[in-house]
């Protein structure tokens, strides 16, 4: 028995996602100090609710006396534009290749699929810290290399419903009447793929936002002082004791956010499947 629905889960995981989105687009606006300015008068000031916290900074202030909803603020616009992007970079290169592998067969497909099972023997993580460890941790770079690591899950799925599909009558009718291939690949095979990369890409970006924050953590994502969850995470690191609330409110930020798109994408996911849910 499910505790909750398909429908209950897409809806918290809309609210929660919204509500994320809206803070990342309007961060300018929201934010009620620079969250780059420091004050050391105001270092480690702890939240408004504890002893000595104080209104003018509503959940406390960094080591570097900079306010720390601020820096949240901000932060979920650079970890939510890194996991949407490197989910769409993901996305084309995968089922570009999918397409090509499935519709074409013969040495594309054991070019492409061969490929597909030698990078899964890589653990993705690591690609990516090897990656930005030699190239730098810039936007463009991490997000290249997150988009890059993800591709196979998307290459493996397009391939067998690419197979599947162009069995179908209507596909064999548009093959028949002359279409080329890209025409038949991109007006009647793609299309039909539609609602389960919907849910493969909504799913995947709450493990790219993850593996963002795993890299800023250890230093390897985008360099301090940017204003990332997975830097103020690795920054309340060292001060857990004095000032465990850095740590804890960006580990919550990100908590809420992945459970967010997780809850989206399983709804989703029942709801395009409901045969599937039913087995669980």
């Amino acid at each position: 028995m499910r505790i909750f629905g398909p429908h209950l889960k897409i809806t918290i995981g809309v609210v929660l996602v919204v509500g994320m989105a809206f803070v990342a687009i309007f961060a300018d606006w929201l934010a009620p100090h620079d969250p780059y300015a420091q004050n050391l008068m105001l270092r480690l000031r702890p939240p408004v609710w504890a002893d000595r916290g104080s209104w003018a900074h509503p959940l406390g202030t960094d080591n570097f006396g900079r306010d720390l909803l601020s820096r949240l603020i901000h932060g979920s616009r650079l970890s939510i534009a890194v996991g949407l992007l490197a989910m769409a970079v993901a996305l084309t290169i995968g089922t570009v290749l999918g397409l090509l592998a499935g519709y074409l067969g013969g040495r594309v497909e054991q070019l492409i699929m061969r490929f597909a099972d030698a990078y899964q023997a890589i653990p993705e993580i690591l690609l990516a810290i090897v990656v930005v460890a030699v190239f730098g941790g810039g936007l463009t770079v991490l997000i290249l290399v997150l988009g890059f690591a993800g591709w196979e899950t998307y290459t493996r799925v397009v391939f067998n419903l690419t197979r599947s599909l162009r069995e179908r009558p209507f596909v064999e009718a548009a093959i028949a009447s002359g279409a080329g291939g890209r025409y038949v690949m991109l007006r009647h095979i793609l299309p039909q793929m539609a609602p389960v990369l919907t849910v493969i890409a909504t799913l995947q970006v709450a493990q790219l936002i993850l593996q963002e924050t795993a890299l800023s953590f250890l230093g390897l994502g985008l360099p301090p002082p940017t204003a990332t969850w997975g830097n103020i995470l690795a920054e309340g690191r060292d001060r857990l004791l004095v000032a465990p609330w850095i740590a804890n409110l960006a580990g919550g930020a990100i908590i809420l956010l992945v459970l967010g798109v997780n809850l989206l994408g399983n709804g989703l996911r029942e709801t395009l499947d409901p045969k599937r849910a039913d087995r669980h």
